[in-house]
């Protein structure tokens, strides 16, 4: 058990790494297109100011869209297993995983 939590957490921490890498390339350059739109927001915030922001920098939508779902999948994630722990699924996965390491 203590194994298969141990890559659990190896897992994790590899799809952090990834969140973060993603948050420091797509993130900071969507962010970075969508200067114009946040200083508008910054004088008068309306729904229909940042609906529009975003409809017009699609890309940049797309990827804060990215940025986010997987931070929160993340965070998701993370909070269930604490609640409820491990699933059916996942513990068969890691017993596979780790069937398959010492091969």
């Amino acid at each position: 058990m203590e194994q298969m939590l141990a890559l659990r957490r190896r897992w994790l921490k590899r799809w952090w790494l990834i969140t973060l890498a993603l948050w420091a390339s797509v993130g900071v350059v969507s962010i970075w297109s969508l200067r114009r739109t946040w200083q508008q927001l910054a004088d008068y915030f309306t729904w229909a100011a940042l609906r529009y922001g975003l409809a017009f920098n699609r890309l940049a939508a797309i990827g804060l869209g990215l940025c986010l779902g997987l931070t929160v999948a993340l965070l998701v994630k993370q909070a269930r297993f604490l609640l409820f722990g491990l699933t059916a699924a996942e513990r068969q996965d890691l017993i596979k995983a780790l069937n398959k390491r010492q091969t």
